[in-house]
């Protein structure tokens, strides 16, 4: 579930921009206790109760933006990449369960004879639940012959697929960092904009304005987000003039994670073991953190983001690299030490544009003057992208993919499925590719137009590219100048 509310979106954008624009005039340090009054200059209120309340959620805001956690309180999750503002969350209903107007008010009193924590009490025209009281066990709901008690349940952790949030004895949220997979999708499910992720924005900013070599690393799910006539060139030029030194596709390290993955995949093929992708960060999350017994079935190959920065790196190892793409849990990615020489930062489609504002540059039309990937990377977006691309490199290989057994989950209730059935070994499968958003990282939770609407747009823009083949394209580059596994 997502939610598009214009004023939650306003708020956000905004903030993101001011943030982006101090620091580009390097004044952001000076100012930045600043913005919450320019915000919301007051007298009246524009969206809470009162202006107090607005401007201490832009202030955390800006925190967010500026990469540390919202409150300057300590606070277990406090290195979350995913956090909740909690002035923004004091508005959500505090009980689950609710009396709706339904209620009879019968004789038989079935809800409060069923609760057994004496939660409930006869008010003058319906049954009242005390939260303070209530253990959230379901039994008046169950119990009520009218109906009459609904089943509130907050849209953040409804929509979270590992029931990694709960509330706290004052009803607001509570990430838990160990069971979190930074997917992002409560995030977009708030309708009180109370979740949030911390951003590279002042980051990266201050390394341009250093004169540190900063380069952008563009997703492939980018490609038709913004019309059929916006372009990877066009994409380039503006990433130049917001202060870039080069834009890579990286639908480029798709073809590298793909000519890697094939390798595995053959070699487990044979060894009679079985195989997942790695270059989806939520869905390798949610096996380290909820299925840790199959953490060997991963692929050691990287992700196509990490392959980039890597071979942007062995050129040049004082480089900055900076992925951007509808994905939030790239940045956690981006976050584990483990995987040297990947990104150092990651932006959101929501993000970049905020720093394209800043510097009032725009995307312009511009016909594509160089191809980095296969269609095959550029298409390693897509749901089924990533198979597409391995089958065709296995058989660039001269190997013979017709007898594997690939299994493809998108969405988080497809792969918690998959991987269970792996867990208790009866999945009829080979290898599995899982993609924790719907339809592949093209419906990350940071898109800028949902698959539906920018499909065609996409496909358009993909067709015109050549049809070299996946190593056909590697061909063009050092590939051993750096590594493609995580553990050699």
């Amino acid at each position: 579930m997502l939610t598009n509310d214009a004023n939650i979106l306003k708020i956000k954008h905004e903030v993101l921009y001011q943030v982006a624009k101090l620091a580009y005039e390097g004044r952001f340090d000076e100012e930045k206790e600043e913005i919450a009054y320019r915000l919301i200059p007051g007298p009246k209120p524009q969206f809470r109760c009162c202006i107090y309340k607005e401007r201490e959620i832009v202030r955390q805001r800006v925190r967010l933006a500026e990469g540390k956690c919202p409150t300057e309180t300590s606070h277990s999750g406090e290195h979350n990449i995913i956090q909740v503002i909690e002035s923004a969350c004091a508005d959500c209903p505090l009980s689950h369960y609710i009396v709706t107007d339904n209620c009879r008010k019968c004789m038989a009193k079935a809800c409060q004879q069923s609760c057994k924590f004496g939660a409930i009490s006869m008010g003058r025209d319906r049954a009242y639940i005390d939260p303070n009281k209530c253990k959230e066990c379901g039994m008046c709901a169950k119990n009520c012959p009218y109906n009459a008690i609904a089943d509130l349940i907050r849209p953040c952790k409804k929509t979270c697929p590992v029931n990694a949030i709960t509330m706290d004895e004052d009803g607001i949220c509570v990430i838990d960092e160990d069971k979190c997979i930074n997917c992002g999708q409560c995030i977009h499910a708030c309708p009180f904009g109370a979740i949030g992720s911390k951003t590279d924005i002042v980051s990266i900013i201050k390394d341009m304005l250093a004169g540190k070599k900063v380069i952008a690393m563009v997703a492939p799910a980018l490609e038709g987000q913004f019309g059929n006539d916006i372009s990877m060139s066009s994409i380039r030029t503006a990433c130049l003039k917001i202060g870039f030194a080069d834009m890579v596709e990286v639908g480029l390290g798709g073809d590298m994670t793909a000519a890697y993955e094939a390798e595995e995949w053959v070699e487990a093929y044979k060894e009679g073991k079985k195989k997942t992708t790695s270059c989806c960060p939520a869905f390798v999350n949610m096996i380290k953190k909820h299925f840790p017994e199959l953490n060997d079935y991963i692929s050691t190959t990287v992700s196509p983001m990490c392959a980039v920065s890597r071979m942007l790196k062995a050129k040049d190892p004082e480089t900055k690299t900076v992925f951007i793409g509808p994905c939030i849990a790239k940045k956690s990615e981006a976050q584990d030490k483990s995987l040297e020489g990947n990104a150092d930062y990651v932006l959101t489609i929501g993000e970049v544009r905020a720093m394209l504002r800043a510097k009032e540059v725009k995307l312009e039309p511009e016909e594509n003057q160089t191809q980095q990937a296969s269609v095959f990377g550029k298409r390693f977006g897509n749901g089924g992208g990533v198979t597409a691309a391995v089958v065709r490199s296995m058989e660039e290989m001269g190997e013979d993919p017709s007898g594997l057994k690939i299994e493809k989950c998108s969405g988080a209730a497809e792969c918690k499925k998959i991987l269970t059935l792996l867990k208790v070994g009866k999945l009829d499968a080979d290898f599995v590719e899982g993609m924790m958003c719907e339809g592949g990282c093209v419906g990350g939770p940071s898109r800028h137009r949902s698959e539906m609407q920018f499909k065609k747009d996409r496909d358009q823009l993909i067709n015109e590219a050549d049809g070299r083949g996946v190593h056909e394209n590697l061909m063009e580059y050092d590939m051993e100048s750096f590594k493609m596994h995580r553990d050699k």
